[in-house]
């Protein structure tokens, strides 16, 4: 074998460097805060989850479970609902939203899915503390209820619905992964303020969700492909997805192995959970932003598409 060889093939031509004219961003990032957005997106998931397992607990006779998720869930959406107003810069600006219906807009249609959910958590968590018209309590219940699912999960669609290449190619799997994620922060929520002798339907939720937001991550990473992938697990982002995935397993198997043991057990395992989701919300945030920054994350998945346009068998090129 030739010297040349053994010393393996030598590069004609410098790598390649993605840069944008005049060094301009490719596409313009979100000019969004992380602290109101990504605060915005984790206790919404937390407060439409929560009122599913408080609706739960009312139909099981797990009173105190029920009303401590209903204060959670209003607590954590006046604290939603306030992050995205200052976010906005005016009060005013959310409601010129509620101006128009447009069902093609996720913006649109999770602004008036806020305005719908907000008073119907508030009365919910009002008639459980003073105990006073418990049918319509359980109306209001039953409508946060129903509209806590699409409260938790559609922040992922109006990310997705971006250009931003860490969100956009994730757009199949990112609602389930806010979903998993926001079951897991109510069940951990759930863990920490019911009693002990009521939060087996908590436990079995946590350790369901934990397992669902590991198989979500896995296939996000996965569609996104090797190169955008690489926002979700290097630099900021990266750490704080994996310091989510270390936290919501960590609290998943300590919610259904351990907190049916004792007290202390299940407020460990609940606040892994909690501060699990937050970092899943935070850490895809950020990987977007990484991803929507860096021309190289821009550029390389288009040329991939109109490759796999152009071939005969519609598959990426390589």
């Amino acid at each position: 074998m030739s010297p040349r060889r053994q010393r393996g093939e030598q590069l004609m031509v410098d790598r390649a460097e993605f840069t944008s004219y005049y060094g301009r961003p490719i596409i313009k990032a979100p000019s969004w805060s992380a602290q109101d957005i990504a605060g915005y997106f984790f206790l919404g998931g937390l407060a439409g989850a929560g009122s599913v397992l408080a609706a739960g607990a009312q139909l099981t006779g797990r009173r105190a479970t029920a009303t401590a998720m209903k204060l959670s869930s209003l607590t954590a959406v006046s604290l939603s609902a306030a992050a995205l107003v200052h976010d906005l810069g005016r009060p005013a600006r959310f409601s010129h939203m509620l101006r128009v219906v447009k069902p093609t807009s996720p913006m649109s249609v999770g602004s008036w899915l806020l305005a719908a959910y907000g008073p119907a958590a508030g009365a919910a968590a009002l008639s459980a503390v003073t105990g006073r018209v418990p049918r319509a309590g359980a109306v209001a219940t039953g409508v946060a209820a129903a509209l806590g699912p699409a409260l938790a999960a559609y922040t992922a669609v109006l990310a997705a619905d971006t250009a931003v290449p860490a969100w956009h190619g994730a757009h199949r799997e990112l609602p389930y992964l806010f979903a998993a994620s926001a079951t897991a922060a109510a069940s951990g929520m759930a863990l920490v303020a019911a009693p002990r002798a009521e939060n087996t339907p908590a436990r079995w939720a946590a350790g369901i969700a934990a397992a669902g937001d590991m198989l979500a991550v896995t296939a996000a990473e996965r569609e996104l492909g090797q190169l955008v992938a690489e926002t979700w697990r290097q630099g900021h982002g990266g750490r704080l997805l994996r310091a989510a995935r270390v936290l919501t397993l960590a609290g998943g198997a300590g919610a259904a192995l351990l907190a049916g043991r004792g007290r202390p057990a299940a407020v460990a395992g609940g606040l892994a959970l909690l501060a699990g989701s937050a970092c899943t919300r935070f850490g895809v945030f950020a990987a977007g932003i990484a991803s929507a920054q860096d021309p190289k994350y821009v550029v390389v998945p288009q040329r991939a598409r109109r490759d796999a346009h152009d071939s005969p068998d519609g598959r990426y090129g390589t």
